[in-house]
């Protein structure tokens, strides 16, 4: 058996002329949803991120601002930025590339941000909504995961209720949310991570099995039962120097029912979340 592959590219496509599609129903009514990236430094790996998430708003009929600073800005400056755009009418979500520069407190920045405007999902009070089920943000990595699990069986979706699903991964950014979202649509959740002690016998319960560790192989053939759904988050580099996630795909492939690749996978679907939170974020400000 070959799994199927669930293909991120494809998906994105899809979702992102949806948004444009809104995005260009509510520029006729008199509003532009707007995003603010803000780059403190100049790691090369975040530049990357930033010039994609930019073209994507682009591309995507919403306007975009990118802020850049050079790496010695101050954590008043960068709060008092923060408070302007928190301010500015024409910027519905904003989004602090991380990591920042260690005399920088990160979290300090994120709960800055005005929760109407964290698009990224980080803020606490992102949090607390997803853990009550209230209206918020969701991070946007994991909502894709979701919208992934949502495309299966031609779009019919998978059917989470009473399932088993393996959470590999802690983080705020997509362990923990995750598995929030998992459960709210009736799966039976089991976070593992790097205090576990015994990893495969927890996967091969598992019919969702979501790796999130940025480890190159934590998921092997033999810890996946046949047919399982695996959702690869990492993001690593293999000897040869090309994109591997943390799953030994040519492995899992084999075992597994459904597959998302590294690249082509979870990547572009975290950039398409960002925008779609960035479109509801301007369109619950116009009150539509």
């Amino acid at each position: 058996m070959t799994a199927q592959l669930i293909d991120g590219n494809a998906l994105s496509r899809q979702l992102r002329t949806e948004v444009a599609q809104r995005a260009a129903a509510l520029k006729a009514r008199g509003t532009t949803p707007g995003l603010a990236v803000v780059l403190v430094g100049d790691n090369p790996a975040s530049q990357v991120y930033v010039r994609n998430k930019v073209k994507a708003c682009e591309d995507s009929g919403l306007h975009s601002v990118l802020e850049k600073y050079e790496a010695e800005m101050t954590e008043a400056a960068l709060l008092a930025r923060v408070q302007a755009l928190n301010n500015d009418p024409s910027i519905h979500g904003i989004l602090v590339q991380l990591p920042l520069p260690q005399h920088i407190d990160a979290q300090k920045v994120i709960e800055a941000i005005s929760p109407a405007k964290d698009v990224d999902g980080f803020h606490i009070a992102s949090a607390g909504a997803l853990m009550t089920g209230m209206p918020g943000f969701w991070p946007c990595t994991p909502y894709g995961c979701m919208k992934m699990l949502e495309s299966l069986n031609d779009g019919k979706g998978y059917d989470l209720k009473g399932k088993h699903a393996v959470v590999i991964g802690r983080s705020n950014i997509v362990g923990k949310p995750m598995a929030l979202m998992l459960l709210a649509k009736n799966a039976t959740v089991t976070i593992c991570h790097s205090a576990t002690s015994d990893l495969k016998a927890q996967t091969l319960q598992a019919d969702v099995i979501v790796a999130a560790v940025g480890k190159r192989n934590v998921l092997t053939a033999d810890m996946v039962k046949p047919g399982a759904v695996v959702i690869d988050v990492g993001m690593n580099r293999n000897d040869e120097g090309k994109l591997c996630g943390d799953v030994d795909f040519e492995g899992v492939k084999n075992v597994a029912g459904w597959i998302t690749p590294v690249p082509g996978g979870v990547g572009p679907m975290t950039i398409t979340m960002l925008l779609v939170n960035t479109l509801e974020a301007a369109e619950r400000a116009a009150g539509t």
